[in-house]
């Protein structure tokens, strides 16, 4: 049976990201304490909590994908929860109906512009997604301070769950993702004003063979029509996978969106 490239992809996981970890090793030094303006400062600006929901892409897992936090060092993720789950293992149409991790079922690979989507496995997954963040909600999370992250069928997924969730979130980041609706006007319905506000950075590479750059470049003429605030980068020479420039750029602008406690 031929394999297509996604499922290639999924059966090599570490291929969906391409990354250089170093191992960092954390050390407390006891100093003498700060100022009273010094750690106010800090208490608002550094400490404030935050939750980041990571979406893996077709045939990887969640604990795959945990390095990918230990990339953020800067003090304001030092009280970030961070969440890695795993899809569950379901029969994917693209490849066969073999049965891989897939957070809903995908028709063909590549993915174009055009390519159908299976909306009603789609929602399910949106389902699953918004009831992780209202956990995090319950446990006193701001709303604004949760940041939902993903790459390729996560990506969509993502995109899917920030827009139909009915509150205003930190962020969507979108990693080599496309819009998961076929049918876009009665999608853009649904999404409330509320969610209109949460911020969607969107990160593509321009070589991607997998998930096609016009499928991306879909994403923010979509977001725009439905009234919604996206950060487009392209990135040339990258295929199916993340760099570590885009996590770069991931860590500051979840930093610039994070919201001090008060």
């Amino acid at each position: 049976m031929k394999l297509s490239p996604m499922l290639q992809l999924a059966l090599k996981p570490v291929a969906l990201i391409t990354l250089t970890f170093c191992v960092t090793i954390f050390t407390i030094f006891i100093s003498s304490p700060p100022s009273s303006s010094q750690s106010t400062i800090n208490s608002k600006s550094m400490t404030s909590r935050s939750f980041i929901l990571w979406l893996h892409g077709l045939g990887d897992s969640g604990p795959a994908n945990e390095p990918i936090k230990n990339l953020f060092t800067s003090p304001q993720f030092t009280n970030t929860r961070w969440s890695f789950p795993s899809a569950p293992s379901q029969p994917v149409t693209c490849n066969h109906g073999a049965v891989m991790p897939s957070w809903f079922d995908i028709h063909e690979i590549p993915i174009t512009p055009n390519s159908p989507v299976d909306e009603s496995s789609l929602l399910k997954a949106v389902r699953n997604v918004h009831s992780m963040i209202d956990k995090e909600l319950a446990a006193g999370i701001d709303p604004k301070n949760v940041f939902l992250c993903g790459f390729s069928q996560g990506g969509a997924l993502t995109l899917a769950s920030v827009l139909l969730y009915p509150r205003t979130l930190g962020g969507g980041a979108v990693f080599s993702g496309w819009v998961p609706f076929n049918s876009t006007g009665s999608i853009t319905d649904q999404i409330t004003p509320d969610a209109k506000r949460t911020p969607i950075l969107w990160s593509h590479g321009i070589a991607d063979g997998t998930v096609l750059f016009e499928a991306g470049q879909a994403g923010p003429p979509f977001l725009q029509r439905a009234g919604i605030n996206c950060e487009f980068k392209a990135y040339p020479g990258l295929g199916h996978s993340i760099n570590n420039q885009e996590l770069q750029h991931l860590e500051s602008w979840i930093k610039s969106h994070l919201q001090s406690s008060s």
